[in-house]
């Protein structure tokens, strides 16, 4: 193997120990915003529920990732089967998510968190069968599970933060460390977990799926021990099209939700389209790939980011540093327009052990780049819905932001092979510099809100001051108030 990935792998874990340490030296204790020690200790006891809940559900997804497309190929259908599948589950994401995550808000997030267990559960169950339909089915539910994974979990976790009175600022850095832990370092723990499965112990294919169902019906049986009930309005209990049709309202008619849900769906538009495309772009020729090792920087690199985020988060805005962030991604996604069009043949295989180019090497630098900015997008971007997306529609409003991804996701899945690399990677450079643009238009809409978000250890727990918007409530016109990472790209 190329020493190159192992120096790489083991700079990205020296810069992530790093940061991560430098973010346990500030970090922002309890005891510098609640007094009361039993406060503290109630805070501490309510992080660490949710922060087993949440990585214990992103194992249960992260596991079925790498298996997916293999499983498939096992049972003997071709690769147009198998994008009819994927297709499947974006589709079915884009449909029936969407209906499901506004249903959250109205049965409660507790009941709809249990929901996502059950149906991802049925959905691994169908990877025993070999029948088109039982799989096809088994996509349809993965791709309902996945819109409940990323909007109900996070939409519990600000209304009970809230409810229970803790500052706010300890709120964004709970996101910190939910990136940190579930999209990054359980994602890793996942793939190595899955390869024993697989390969050393030599259960199957479907071995990862059955592990995901133990895994998440253990996660649901502590969220329904520990967890209490919440909705977006008790009051106020709303028809599924009343729901739909009000976050639509929220969304037209206060430009920040609007603004926040563009970038939203670009950014993962362009994450997912990156998943579909890494490959080819290291091995245009087909040269070996150490895709295990390469998985393991991008997570790493992942959490460097969002370890980062929680340093960053507690000085600025993430108003103030997002739109450098959406520019290094754009310069990420652009350094391979300089390279795969270059012409090859099939036998000249640079001197890298595992055959990858120089190009290819250069590609996977910026990749890693590119991974860091998900690891701060993802803490941020939720620490801005908890902002200006209203309370009583979080979970619909989230999922609606979601059908513009799904629909780009099914054209890519569609369309991919009929379209250069240059113009793929060139459209995820052009929706990044969009982020650009829509975050600097946001930024001119809340000038007089943007120094609310810094959780320096001055002015801790002093509530944000909005123009007599609360978290919590709702007008058409301001909305205030608000997951890591399906990384797999192909999962539903």
């Amino acid at each position: 193997m190329d020493w190159f990935y192992v120096f790489l792998f083991v700079g990205l874990v020296l810069v992530t120990v790093l940061l991560n340490f430098r973010s346990g030296t500030e970090e922002l204790s309890p005891t510098a915003t609640l007094q009361n020690v039993d406060e503290q200790k109630r805070f501490r006891v309510f992080r660490s529920n949710y922060l087993l809940v949440f990585c214990l559900m992103m194992a249960g997804d992260w596991l079925q990732g790498p298996y997916i497309y293999a499983l498939y190929e096992h049972y003997g259908y071709t690769v147009g089967d198998i994008g009819h599948f994927f297709i499947m589950g974006f589709g079915s994401s884009l449909v029936f998510g969407t209906v499901v995550g506004a249903l959250a808000d109205i049965i409660g997030r507790r009941s709809a968190s249990l929901v996502y267990v059950v149906t991802y559960c049925l959905s691994c169950a169908t990877k025993h069968s070999p029948r088109y339909w039982v799989l096809m089915s088994g996509r349809m539910l993965g791709g309902i599970s996945t819109s409940l994974l990323f909007s109900v979990f996070e939409s519990w976790l600000v209304a009970e933060h809230n409810r229970r009175g803790f500052p706010e600022a300890l709120l964004a850095d709970t996101f910190s460390k939910a990136v940190f832990l579930g999209a990054g370092l359980v994602a890793i723990l996942s793939g190595l977990a899955g390869n024993v499965l697989v390969e050393d112990l030599q259960l199957g294919p479907v071995a990862p799926f059955d592990a995901a169902i133990v895994i998440m019906l253990a996660g649901g049986a502590l969220v329904l021990a520990t967890w209490d009930e919440n909705y977006g309005n008790p009051n106020n209990r709303r028809s599924l099209i009343a729901q739909l049709a009000l976050g639509w309202t929220a969304i037209w008619t206060d430009p920040r939700v609007a603004l926040l849900g563009a970038m939203q769906s670009m950014f993962e538009a362009s994450l997912y389209t990156f998943v579909f495309l890494w490959t080819p772009a290291l091995s245009p020729n087909g040269e070996k790939v150490p895709h295990g090792l390469v998985f393991s920087c991008f997570m790493t690199a992942c959490m460097a980011g969002s370890a980062a985020t929680s340093i960053l988060i507690r000085h600025y805005s993430p108003q103030h540093y997002m739109g450098l962030v959406y520019g290094l991604g754009a310069l990420s996604l652009a350094v391979p327009l300089a390279f795969h069009m270059e012409r090859r043949e099939p036998g000249s295989v640079d001197n890298g052990a595992g055959g990858i180019s120089v190009s290819g090497k250069l590609q996977l630098l910026a990749f890693c780049g590119f991974e860091a900015c998900i690891g701060v997008f993802w803490p941020s971007m939720m620490a801005l819905r908890a902002r200006y997306v209203p309370e009583e529609l979080r979970s619909t409003i989230i999922n609606i932001f979601r059908i513009p991804l799904n629909l780009f996701v099914c054209l890519v899945l569609y369309k991919v092979s009929h379209f250069p690399l240059s113009v793929m990677f060139g459209v995820c450079v052009g929706m990044l510099v969009a982020c650009m643009v829509c975050q600097s238009h946001l930024n001119g809409l809340t000038l007089d809100e943007t120094h609310a978000l810094p959780v320096t250890e001055t002015g801790l727990g002093d509530p944000p001051r909005r123009g007599g918007a609360g978290l919590g409530r709702i007008s058409p016109g301001r909305g205030p108030s608000h997951h890591p990472g399906e990384r797999t790209g192909t999962k539903d």
